[in-house]
């Protein structure tokens, strides 16, 4: 697959040995560079199909709008967290004259990839992005913002790359839930978890961990697993509790995961929660239409939109410095239902 290569004018201005700054007047034409100088550094910029971003650029250096539009990648349409990250985000830029166009990267890096170019090529004025699973390399986002592409992570981040994010604070709602399950009597908490290559994953996990440590617990490998996702949840948790050990209580990384794990636990038998205990991550519809109603910690997906449409609009009408990167996080909520126990 052709990966991102978009020329961009620090590479024009490392060909010819000068600055960005002289590279962008010298393409704005500017009488300031030399005639020679001028048509060197265009020709060459045609012939690499050198395409700047000027939507950014017209919002930060003049009064008079252009077009607005902010592109928004997003991993699954059918999440219910990344269906109310999308309205927090479109609410936003609705209030501040914006649209979206939006693309779903089906968790493909690949995808990911091609998105970014065609924003790019569609010269949206920012993008905000919450990165597939399965991207590892972060070439194409280095490359939007050598480009002059504002950029906005929300949720998975990409330590890597110097961009804004937003996020939840995936390490305190991961260890309260823990903490709460622990004070109702649960000692063997199994932990279901997305890859170790993606943020909230080692947040989530590490919450889990440091809140059985603070108890005195012990972290068990066997009760670790990689699972996020019901129909997986389905399979695995049968093999977990046939065995002699097993837990009496699971924290999931997602509400689907955490119905997975309940459905599979009630077809062995078990009672909820008075046998086994569960807590998920998300508070989606689908936590109240259970039986039990599921415990879970809220993601408040709104809020998160709301927060990462705010920088990058920032960003783009100039309220923010170039080059300053902001983080944010947004605080979690524990909600107790009906499928952990009371605390003793």
């Amino acid at each position: 697959m052709k990966e991102f290569t978009q020329m961009t004018m620090k590479d024009i201005a490392a060909h010819f040995g000068t600055s960005v700054a002289t590279v962008s007047r010298a393409l704005k034409d500017s009488p300031r560079i030399s005639v020679e100088r001028r048509k060197a550094i265009q020709e060459f910029a045609r012939e690499h199909n050198f395409c700047p971003n000027m939507i950014a650029e017209s919002l930060r250096n003049s009064k008079v709008m252009q077009p607005k539009i902010i592109g928004v990648i997003i991993p699954e349409f059918a999440h219910y967290f990344f269906s109310t990250v999308l309205a927090g985000i479109e609410e936003k830029a609705r209030e501040h004259g914006y649209r979206i166009m939006v693309a779903q990267s089906g968790e493909s890096y690949e995808n990911e990839v091609k998105i970014c170019q065609s924003f790019f090529e569609n010269k949206v004025c920012g993008i905000i992005v919450s990165q597939a699973k399965d991207t590892t390399n972060y070439d194409h986002f280095i490359r939007l913002i050598e480009s002059g592409v504002p950029l906005v992570f929300y949720d998975r981040i990409c330590t890597g790359v110097e961009a804004s994010r937003v996020v939840v604070d995936d390490y305190k709602g991961a260890f309260t839930a823990v903490e709460h399950m622990i004070s109702t009597g649960c000692k063997r908490i199994a932990f279901f978890g997305s890859p170790m290559t993606l943020e909230i994953s080692k947040n989530r996990f590490n919450g889990y961990k440091d809140a059985l440590l603070k108890h005195g617990l012990t972290i068990e490998q066997t009760l670790t697993r990689f699972c996020d996702n019901r129909a997986d949840a389905e399979v695995i948790t049968p093999e977990i509790m046939k065995k002699g050990d097993h837990p009496d209580a699971f924290f999931a990384v997602n509400d689907d995961t955490a119905i997975g794990i309940m459905y599979a636990v009630k077809r062995l038998g078990y009672k909820i929660p008075a046998d086994i205990s569960i807590c998920g991550f998300t508070n989606g519809q689908r936590a109240i239409a259970c039986d039990p109603m599921l415990t879970t910690v809220e993601q408040r997906g709104h809020k998160v939109g709301e927060e990462a449409a705010d920088i990058l609009i920032n960003q783009v009408e100039g309220h923010t410095p170039n080059g300053k990167v902001e983080r944010r996080i947004v605080k979690t909520r524990l909600v107790i239902r009906g499928t952990t126990k009371e605390v003793k």
